[in-house]
């Protein structure tokens, strides 16, 4: 880079500020994208338009390439933190502005399970993508799931599990949904390494997603299909 001259953020218009963040995003420079964020709330670019073109736009370059094997964990956990910079100044001024979300995700790993690192890279993914979402954490008994459905009000749950001892568990997460009658309010989504798609559907799952790519991808369609519901 030393023979090049430094780039002015400033100095570029917006269509090249969200060209230069769209590759900041994707190299993970966190103070970068803080930056372009101001310069644009500065130029008077509403926060809700920051999000979708800059941020989710840059993202989405991103998960497009780490579906395709192009980018890899360390990468893509790299360029979310850059985002989580940037969502950082725009969230209290988009709850400011009432701004339209895509959705609203409570995610956690299931009881007897510790590993985060893929429900993590979901959870940043889909905030990448405009939704909201509540992460449980790890080690989630049904009555965490309960709890936080019923104070929530999410769209979607989501489920993730490491160990093939612990998946059996999401299955007495959604047996409980439907005893209580309330399994067809949410769309359960479940993922990680040992599951696949017979297993999700098993279970009851509405859908197995491999990567935090194709789970972001899901969620945008099956709330799709449910705004177009909703509206017919």
């Amino acid at each position: 880079m030393s023979d090049e001259e430094e780039i002015i953020l400033s100095e570029l218009n917006d269509e090249e500020l969200v060209d230069q963040m769209f590759d900041d995003l994707y190299d993970g420079l966190k103070e970068e994208i803080e930056e372009g964020v101001n310069i644009l709330l500065e130029r008077g670019w509403s926060p809700y338009r920051i999000l979708t073109e800059a941020l989710v736009g840059g993202m989405t370059i991103v998960g497009h390439d780490f579906r395709d094997g192009i980018l890899f964990v360390p990468e893509v956990l790299l360029a979310a933190n850059a985002m989580k910079g940037g969502m950082a100044i725009l969230k209290p001024l988009l709850v400011e502005t009432g701004a339209p979300r895509v959705g609203k995700m409570v995610i956690g790993t299931v009881k007897g399970d510790i590993h985060d690192i893929g429900k993590n890279l979901v959870g940043m993914m889909m905030e990448g993508a405009g939704f909201e979402v509540v992460d449980l954490g790890i080690n989630n008994a049904v009555e965490s799931y309960l709890d936080a459905l019923e104070s929530e009000q999410p769209d979607i749950l989501g489920m993730s599990a490491l160990l093939t001892t612990t998946m059996p568990y999401m299955k007495v997460v959604i047996d409980t949904l439907v005893e209580k009658g309330l399994r067809d309010d949410y769309i359960v989504l479940v993922g990680g390494a040992p599951l696949n798609e017979e297993f999700g559907k098993a279970i009851g799952a509405d859908a197995y997603c491999r990567d935090a790519a194709v789970a972001v991808e899901t969620a945008k369609e099956f709330m799709g299909r449910k705004h177009n519901a909703l509206s017919a």
